[in-house]
């Protein structure tokens, strides 16, 4: 009974109900939450390793950051010393002995020196050897009252931001120099030097006509003087005994100025980086002599090179596309639907020295008057005599041996330049009068000193291409019979003495006769022959030179019909013949693995049969300044930047030591040296935690308007490639891995991100963005293989 009077006694509890509205606001939070954690982890994480792109960044004042800065810095001096190129030299103008002032004129002297070029190539000048300072670390005092006119007068170039230069050139009018500047100048000093400046960068090509920019005026390009340079030198020639030309730019410019007797001396110094400006100083005051050799042809008039007539902007109005690169809309890659663009390489084989030499070998051109430098040309402090000591062809090699002796009072180095002239047929294969067939440079010789230099190359280097199927159906490279012209050249015009190699029969490179090259993978042949021809474009041949020299390609006409349709309908990527692809596998392999093993060892393809398809397109699609991790092989996420002239992240925002333009590192001629740059790159790269480089840079000059000429090495495809293998060589060797850019088909700017058609004879290749087929495509058309590239690099 109590029990029950307990029971009746407890208060009954209500159970209490959640509020409907607040019920159905946390499912719908937790439903989100789901969500959120379901994209986060299927969509978002993948992406994680961008995140590295950005934070990764080094700490700056360590002390292994600045030992590698220090010796990068160290080294880029050492390059501009071998550079910097000696154009002339009268009255012993050069070097300044006893000279201890001097007075600089020019309005780029200061703010507007160029150090290097914009884009991938741009670096932090904030912190770089000026002009000025150089020339005080040589014991040289420059006029303070004329560069504190200069600072209070002349206008500074523009910030373009990344991608873009400031085309306007800055020089004062003659009416802004006053009599009391100078006669200020006269009494300073009676030696005058004179700079003058280009710049190149990413995004633009120079102007061939200036008539939209300030500074010079309609007919004249940018690599001509301005009006105002013009009185300028007028100025400096009346007033000064001793006038020095210094000319800062990654481009060959117009220099018909230079012969005129006011002017004693010239030097080329390119674009010398952070400390380069100490090497200048050194070179004006004899402490270095100057060694460098030019990488292109300097002709008087760059409308006589067969290039300009197809370099720059030209459309096709009857066929259009939606430029979807992932430059759209930077620099001057346009956004949106628009024509497709061409360029016609009309010019052939025919760039630089190529043409110059071989025109006036055939007659038809006056060589002198027409060309001021020659490429491979150079002065010096002192003399140099090579002769060939020894020559050998044991059938498949040739060796020629050169002893250089330094005949002259001061040390000095010397470039050793070996060339060959291949046995030609009018309307035969198309071949060059002289082609370079190999290259050193000596150590630094004492006066009376004797070297030896072996230069070595084989018999199929000196094949030609036969893009025009005369000995070989849709081309190969051919050896044709006959006397080769073997020459030792102090450049590429100026012949020291010869020898002769006979080939006894016609060698064809391809499959059908003797098999590719022994350095080709496989036997080259055309490409794209269907659209390489016909269209209007004539091709520049020796056998009529008059017939076939290119005139001003149209800014617009029609594409043919078969160019056309290949452009409106693209052929659909298909190759039935890929062997199925293992994911997943495991193999127990990592990458690190990998280290030394040769890029057709089988174990890469195990090591790629562990990963994921899902890796595989990660590591593939998004390969913008990193690459992703794949965990299936140990591979971690990696820092990549730019550039080739020293490390510029430019989406961390950090730079390293600011490198000599690439271009200077060809003017030293010396692969020794190229290869210590990439030694020093490479561990500059790993104190910044980057892992892989966007360098160096491979493609050539096809024109002296090129707007990345800065970025190469020269108009020359063996000096280029010397210079880059030996570079290449250097930064693997601290491994740090390489990416190779612009190997071909990058040599202008303009358009170099919209969609373009680009003829070279034998070859047609169409820019487009990459896009599979259809669904599932990526399995059939080789991605592994291109994983396979992209993971020997990371190694």
């Amino acid at each position: 009974m109590a029990d029950e009077k307990d029971k009746q006694a407890k208060p009954t509890k209500s159970v209490k109900r959640p509020k409907k509205a607040l019920f159905v606001i946390m499912c719908i939070l937790s439903v989100l939450v789901v969500a959120v954690t379901l994209v986060v982890g299927i969509v978002v994480s993948p992406y994680f390793d961008l995140v590295t792109t950005f934070t990764t960044k080094p700490d700056m004042a360590s002390t292994e950051v600045r030992q590698a800065s220090q010796a990068t810095s160290d080294i880029t001096e050492e390059v501009e010393a071998e550079g910097v190129t000696l154009l002339k030299n009268e009255n012993d103008a050069l070097p300044l002995s006893g000279v201890t002032k001097v007075n600089v004129f020019g309005s780029t002297a200061g703010n507007n020196f160029s150090y290097g070029g914009t884009g991938s190539g741009a670096g932090d000048t904030s912190k770089n050897v000026t002009f000025y300072q150089g020339l005080e670390d040589a014991g040289l005092s420059a006029n303070p009252n004329l560069e504190q006119f200069y600072e209070e007068n002349a206008t500074a170039a523009k910030d373009m931001g990344i991608v873009g230069t400031d085309w306007n050139l800055y020089e004062l009018p003659q009416s802004s120099y006053t009599q009391d500047v100078i006669d200020d100048a006269k009494t300073y000093s009676d030696t005058a030097i004179v700079v003058l400046t280009r710049k190149g960068g990413e995004g633009f090509d120079l102007p061939t006509d200036m008539a939209a920019y300030e500074g010079s005026e309609a007919g004249r390009s940018y690599l001509e003087l301005s009006p105002n340079e013009e009185d300028l030198l007028a100025m400096v020639e009346g007033n000064f005994d001793r006038v020095i030309v210094v000319l800062n730019s990654p481009n060959a410019m117009e220099l018909g100025f230079v012969d005129a007797p006011q002017v004693d001396a010239a030097l080329w110094v390119g674009t010398p980086g952070a400390t380069g400006c100490d090497a200048i100083g050194k070179v004006l005051t004899g402490a270095v002599n100057p060694s460098g050799r030019t990488v292109d042809t300097f002709p008087y008039e760059a409308e006589s090179a067969p290039s300009y007539y197809n370099f720059g902007a030209h459309d096709y109005t009857n066929v259009q596309h939606t430029n979807q690169s992932l430059f759209a809309g930077s620099g001057d890659a346009t956004s949106g639907t628009e024509n497709v663009h061409f360029v016609d390489y009309a010019e052939g084989i025919y760039v630089g020295y190529r043409y110059y030499e071989t025109a006036a070998a055939d007659g038809y051109i006056d060589y002198d008057a027409t060309v001021q430098y020659p490429f491979g040309y150079g002065l010096s402090y002192t003399t140099f005599d090579e002769k060939i000591a020894d020559f050998s062809d044991d059938g498949t090699t040739i060796t020629m041996t050169v002893d250089v002796t330094n005949t002259g009072d001061v040390a000095g180095k010397d470039v050793v330049e070996a060339y060959y002239s291949a046995p030609y047929t009018p309307g035969g294969i198309e071949k060059s009068a002289v082609v370079l067939a190999g290259f050193d440079k000596t150590k630094l010789l004492e006066p009376g000193e004797t070297q030896t230099l072996k230069i070595s190359w084989t018999h199929e280097d000196m094949a030609s291409y036969d893009y025009t199927g005369v000995k070989a159906p849709g081309g190969a490279y051919v050896l044709e019979a006959g006397d080769y012209q073997v020459s030792l050249r102090r450049n590429s015009h100026d012949v020291v003495d010869t020898r002769t190699v006979t080939i006894d029969r016609d060698y064809i490179y391809n499959d059908a006769n003797d098999g590719a090259r022994s350095t080709d993978g496989v036997a080259a042949t055309n490409q794209f022959d269907d659209v390489s021809f016909g269209g209007g474009v004539t091709y520049l041949s020796r056998a009529d030179w008059a017939g076939t020299f290119p005139t001003m390609a149209p800014a617009e006409k029609e594409a043919p019909a078969e160019i056309k349709d290949a452009l409106d309908n693209p052929a659909p990527v298909e190759n039935p013949n890929v062997d199925d692809v293992t994911y997943g596998a495991k193999n127990g392999l990592t990458l690190a693995d990998m280290t030394g093993l040769s890029y057709d060892d089988p174990q890469w393809d195990k090591l790629l049969d562990q990963m994921t398809l899902n890796e595989q397109k990660m590591l593939v699609s998004n390969g913008g300044w990193m690459t992703f991790s794949a965990k299936s092989v140990g591979k971690p996420a990696i820092v990549e930047c730019d550039g080739p002239n020293g490390v510029n992240n430019i989406m961390a925002s950090y730079n390293g030591t600011q490198l000599t333009g690439q271009s200077v590192l060809g003017y030293t001629w010396n692969k020794e040296l190229a290869q210590r740059v990439g030694e020093l790159f490479a561990q500059e790269a790993t104190a910044l935690k980057v892992g892989g480089l966007y360098a160096p840079g491979a493609d050539t000059h096809r024109s002296p308007f090129g707007g990345r000429n800065y970025e190469y090495v020269s108009e020359d495809g063996l000096l280029t490639g010397e210079i880059v293998a030996a570079e290449v060589r250097g930064i693997q060797s601290q491994g740090v891995y390489c990416y190779v850019k612009h190997f071909a088909l990058n040599d202008q700017e303009t358009h170099r991100g919209d969609d373009e058609l680009l003829q070279p004879p034998g070859c047609h290749a169409h820019c487009r963005e990459p896009r599979a087929a259809h669904p599932g495509a990526e399995e059939r058309v080789g991605l592994p293989r291109v994983c396979r590239d992209g993971l020997r690099a990371c190694r």
